[in-house]
């Protein structure tokens, strides 16, 4: 399969042409260009996906597949970094999802975005993200993930920033980058310590033989009572959490929504924020065989995100950050299933079932920010209280809202339902306080998103200064095809072609945990209809009786704020401020004396070249008495 090569080549090019031509291509054929090349891609992942899955399971194990690989850098014989494609159930997933859902947002952005100034450089940078994280998915090795990793930040960071005349944007931009790398340096140092010991970046390696190499390698070694394993791979997650925005590097996020909003369906719904479920994924034999603990300390993180974003979601207003913290408390559930699962058989349910989430949460997400994104169209505001009634006006939006709304609370028989059936029956299986918290986020996700739903297209209609209008068919299409695949994605029998162990997963649904999601989930519903459904003063009542607890949520508990301080108060004033003042009065003023004495020499001793007979003559004079004096003395 070397031709999936040109998965990675064609959104390079793309990248390049376009912001290199961007001055002399019209809007419409940057687009075209942009999306055309997407096409290419999204049909060459799934022949990919289709040859994969129909070719390579040799006696019930689906095999690892290396199309492409050559060394690029080598350090010693064994320890050397390789550039390729890596092929298996989940790097094939991955190829569908991103592509699917990054040609979704290049065919709704023709229409979004028709008009905005830097429309060439905004497909550009779109396939540089898109690249970016293909690229992600199919490493061969971890530092090849990490230079790609690196590269989706940078994407992210110039999508983020695109409106760059906007104070907000930039500082969005500036603040998801300076998040995020901090925790990307908790990854690198992960990847050296790793490397260090085990003398391999390659997955391969890494991972054989249940993670025997590192297990082998690192045993015995410890560094404050904690092995080298597991700083290793917690600092590695440490990478994951920040890209995924597990509390607390998760106040990134809800600050990214001022990007154009099909870009945030693409940071939520195929690209940078399940970059780090992706990550553990990969090295999840290590993570499960080598450092158990550390999965232990993942799922309990992954819980409580969950928990602390569904509550914060409740009562932001903003629809896009609504979304954000969604995203955030979805993508915990991914994180929790890797959490509690095992490796072999059944044990490894929360595996295949977080793999599972993030395919269905792909599809439904991305219609939920493009339906959003549609309904910001219509009436140019991201806040609630300016819509309300739009589902007559907007009947597409309306109903492809509603089939992700039902999606993402897992209500059957759409997609959501079934992957998240999977995570609660695992959590059930391991950790009976993680999934009662599980339990509890469902109705809470049921509860925001119908909450928003109503509030968006139910109730009394705002006052628009134009009537509200259906999106062109350029942006509707979009939202018909992933409500399609937010039904039937769920139908798929995934545990057949994804699993921990590579070998087929036969999975049922667990009617017991299945009705109780599902209940608490239509309870969730159920409230939302009773509060938002008409006008009711019951919302704003039962907000002022929580006081300070409900201005705590909508501030989200001060996170920000706490982050703020830390950085300002404490980093900035008492580390870099001092490292600043010690670097200018001694680095920089040992430097500056060593230039002034050097310049002050140079001003006596050119003095010794001055071209004057008579200065010469003196000082030939004076040396010839000097070294005759000298002499006689010594004679003496």
């Amino acid at each position: 399969m070397e031709y999936s090569l040109a998965i990675l080549v064609l959104p390079l090019c793309a990248f390049l042409f376009l912001g290199l031509f961007s001055k002399v291509l019209s809007h419409k054929i940057s687009g075209i260009i942009g999306t055309c090349s997407l096409a290419v891609v999204a049909v060459l992942s799934y022949v990919v996906a289709f040859t994969y899955f129909t070719t390579c399971n040799v006696d019930g194990v689906w095999q690892t597949v290396m199309p492409i690989n050559f060394e690029w850098l080598s350090f010693t014989q064994n320890l050397h970094i390789d550039l390729g494609i890596l092929l298996d159930p989940i790097s094939v997933m991955m190829l569908v999802v991103i592509s699917t859902v990054s040609l979704m947002v290049h065919i709704y952005s023709m229409g979004y975005m028709k008009g905005e100034k830097g429309f060439q450089r905004y497909y550009a940078i779109l396939s540089l993200f898109t690249f970016s994280m293909l690229g992600l998915v199919i490493a061969t090795n971890i530092f090849q993930m990490y230079i790609f990793w690196e590269l989706v930040g940078v994407s992210s960071y110039l999508l983020i920033g695109f409106y760059y005349t906007k104070p907000s944007a930039v500082a969005a931009s500036k603040k998801a980058f300076i998040v995020t790398r901090f925790a990307d340096l908790g990854f690198l140092m992960g990847i050296l310590i790793l490397s260090y010991f085990t003398g391999t970046f390659d997955f391969g390696v890494l991972t054989e033989n249940n993670g025997f190499n590192v297990i082998s390698s690192m045993q015995g070694i410890s560094f404050m009572g904690i092995s080298a394993a597991t700083w290793a791979m917690t600092l590695i997650f440490i990478g994951g959490a920040g890209k995924s925005a597990m509390f607390p590097l998760h106040i990134w996020l809800p600050d990214a929504m001022e990007g154009p909003t099909p870009v945030s369906a693409l940071i939520h719904a195929a690209t940078m924020v399940v970059a780090g479920v992706y990550l553990v994924a990969r090295l999840f034999p290590v993570y499960c065989f080598a450092t158990p603990e550390v999965l232990t300390l993942i799922a309990y993180v992954g819980a409580f995100t969950a928990l602390f974003a569904a509550v914060i979601a409740i009562t932001q207003t903003d629809i896009k950050r609504v979304l954000a913290f969604s995203t955030i408390s979805q993508i915990a559930y991914m994180m929790v299933a890797l959490g509690v699962s095992g490796y072999n058989g059944h044990d490894g349910l929360g595996y295949m079932s977080s793999m599972f989430h993030l395919f269905t949460h792909a599809f439904f997400k991305a219609l939920l920010f493009l339906g959003a994104g549609s309904v910001i169209h219509a009436v140019h505001s991201n806040e609630m209280k300016n819509m309300g009634g739009l589902k007559k006006y907007m009947p597409i939006t309306h109903i492809t809202f509603l089939i992700a709304c039902l999606a993402i609370a897992g209500i059957p028989p759409f997609s959501g339902f079934f992957s998240k059936d999977e995570i609660l029956a695992a959590a059930f299986m391991h950790d009976k306080i993680i999934f009662v918290t599980l339990w509890v986020v469902a109705g809470l996700t049921a509860f925001y998103m119908f909450r928003l739903y109503y509030n968006i297209f139910w109730g009394e209609e705002s006052v628009h200064e134009h009537v509200p209008h259906e999106s062109p068919k350029i942006m509707t299409y979009p939202l018909l095809f992933l409500a399609l695949l937010s039904i039937v994605a769920g139908l798929i029998p995934f545990g057949e072609l994804v699993s921990a162990d590579k070998i087929p997963l036969h999975t049922h649904i667990e009617w017991g945990v299945a009705t109780a999601g599902v209940l608490v989930a239509l309870t969730g519903i159920f409230v939302a209809r009773t509060f938002y459904r008409k006008k009711s003063e019951m919302p704003a009542r039962i907000a002022i009786s929580l006081g300070r607890l409900y201005r705590a949520t909508a501030k989200k508990f001060y996170i920000d704020e706490v982050w703020y301080f830390v950085t300002r108060k404490i980093i900035f004033r008492h580390v870099s401020t001092p490292i600043a003042k010690f670097d200018k009065k001694y680095i920089d003023g040992t430097m500056d004396a060593i230039g002034n004495t050097t310049v002050k020499t140079s001003e006596i001793t050119k003095n010794l070249q001055s071209g004057r007979v008579q200065w010469y003559a003196w000082v030939f004079i004076t040396g010839v008495l000097i070294i005759t004096v000298v002499f006689l003395l010594s004679r003496g």
